[in-house]
């Protein structure tokens, strides 16, 4: 097999697909990024991020699930859920430690956009911590414009990274504002 086809037999293995939040497939992710956050921020502060939004909140038809998967097995994904009326916020934006650096994290982003915005979202809001400069670097490589204001304390410090991104015939504008 040449290096094309090697490389659509990879491409092929991998499939997207939309679920929710109480489908098995889900299960990995939610583990990670709980492991992930309590490293990066402490138990404390992972178990309140991971309580702060119920699964309700990426039901549908206000919210999504996407999963990246490489013969079955879930190796990137994340949720969305309604912001405002015209803007979706992504959350739980993840990929498998075993699987990082393949691109999959922008997949599963992508796939998240691409959902949204059939369910009728023009804008996507997405905020992420000061210890994930990986996040950071992904998100402004898919285009996203970094918040001025939101995020930051009144003497300038960055508290954390907030990002938003006009979906088609949408504005980031106003949520940057706001």
């Amino acid at each position: 097999m040449g290096a094309v086809e090697q490389a659509r037999a990879g491409t092929e293995r991998l499939r997207t697909r939309v679920v929710t939040m109480a489908d098995p497939g889900v299960r990995p992710m939610v583990d990670e990024l709980t492991a992930e956050y309590a490293d990066r921020y402490g138990p404390d502060t992972a178990a309140r991020e991971m309580d702060a939004h119920p699964d309700a909140e990426f039901a549908p038809p206000h919210g999504g699930v996407v999963l990246v998967e490489e013969d079955g097995v879930p190796v990137a994904g994340g949720a969305f859920r309604r912001h405002d009326a015209g803007t979706a916020e992504l959350k739980r934006v993840w990929s498998s430690r075993a699987h990082r650096r393949r691109g999959l994290a922008r997949r599963a982003v992508e796939a998240l956009e691409a959902e949204a915005a059939r369910r009728g979202y023009t804008c996507v809001h997405l905020s992420t911590g000061p210890n994930q400069p990986e996040a950071v670097a992904l998100y402004r490589a898919l285009g996203y414009a970094l918040s001025d204001v939101e995020g930051v304390d009144p003497s300038g410090q960055r508290l954390y990274y907030a990002f938003a991104k006009a979906l088609p015939d949408g504005r980031a504008e106003a949520v940057l504002r706001g």
